[in-house]
């Protein structure tokens, strides 16, 4: 099974995937996959980092642009990536399956629109070697996502609190 993670900006879309992964862990299942969580200081969104889902390894994935950051790279409009962790972050997807439960936080406009980013997150989610697959997609993105998995459930972030993570995990 395949399930499309989508929100708005900040809903807890990274945070719903930590607390699956931490739920199918306590199942026994094998979590692999990245994790994206964002950076903050001073309360503002500085930086997004990548953490390897099975060893817990953690690199910065982006920072914020700047006049500085505005020529060259990998960006999109808010972020500047880091090559060495997209090849990095390549390699964990690659290496991640098979697994009961792979998780791709996030696919965006470089993924999906642009084949750049983690194309190994594309290629892992359709090797379908995996009991589920959890994908961080923007709303916006959604209709993207959708053409490459027309068969995927959606699942919005909303509330995920009341969230019951076991009946997620059984499908």
């Amino acid at each position: 099974m395949i399930v499309l993670l989508t929100g708005d900006r900040g809903s807890g879309k990274t945070t719903a995937c930590q607390r699956l992964a931490n739920r199918a862990r306590e199942t026994g299942w094998d979590v692999a996959g990245v994790l994206s969580p964002a950076v903050f200081t001073g309360g503002v969104k500085v930086a997004i980092d990548a953490v390897d889902l099975r060893n817990g390894e953690r690199r910065r994935l982006a920072t914020a642009r700047t006049a500085v950051t505005l020529s060259g790279g990998l960006h999109t409009l808010a972020w500047s990536f880091d090559a060495a962790t997209i090849t990095w972050g390549n390699e964990v997807l690659t290496r991640a399956v098979p697994c009961d439960l792979l998780i791709v936080d996030e696919l965006g406009p470089l993924e999906l629109e642009q084949g750049q980013g983690w194309t190994a997150g594309i290629i892992a989610v359709n090797t379908k070697s995996y009991r589920q697959a959890w994908v961080v997609v923007r709303r916006e993105l959604l209709a993207v996502a959708l053409q490459l998995w027309p068969a995927a459930r959606v699942v919005e972030v909303t509330d995920t609190q009341g969230w019951d993570w076991s009946s997620l995990l059984d499908g």
